[in-house]
């Protein structure tokens, strides 16, 4: 069986915790998620590779902040957020459209060498 990557069994295991805890309801949530200190809860799940893991919820309390609110802080850290995955988003689409370029050049290059041979 191929190994999966980290960062793919990484986003699964997220991906189930995330589902466990917003589609389940909570009573049925104390099966799961096993009361590690004041702060986390952990649970054990089977990654796509078949190891099993150990993932930690924690809760984690903003500061307060004399310059914004909880709802200001709350929305800057999802634009900050969004802005990120917006760049990682258009640096992806420029790097596929580089190769797709360079592909085009090599094979182009390619056909006059053979059209030269010929």
């Amino acid at each position: 069986m191929a190994k999966v990557s980290k960062a793919i069994v990484d986003k699964a295991l997220r991906d189930q915790v995330f589902d466990l805890l917003f589609s389940t309801p909570n009573d049925e949530n104390v099966d799961f998620f096993v009361k590690i200190n004041d702060r986390q809860y952990g649970v054990l799940l089977t990654d796509l590779n078949g190891v099993q893991r150990y993932v930690r919820i924690g809760a984690i309390v903003a500061e307060l902040r004399e310059d914004m609110t909880a709802e200001e802080l709350m929305q800057s850290e999802i634009d900050a957020y969004t802005a990120k995955q917006d760049a990682k988003a258009e640096k992806a689409q420029k790097k596929a459209e580089k190769i797709a370029k360079d592909k085009a050049r090599r094979e182009a290059e390619k056909e006059k060498k053979n059209e030269d041979e010929c």
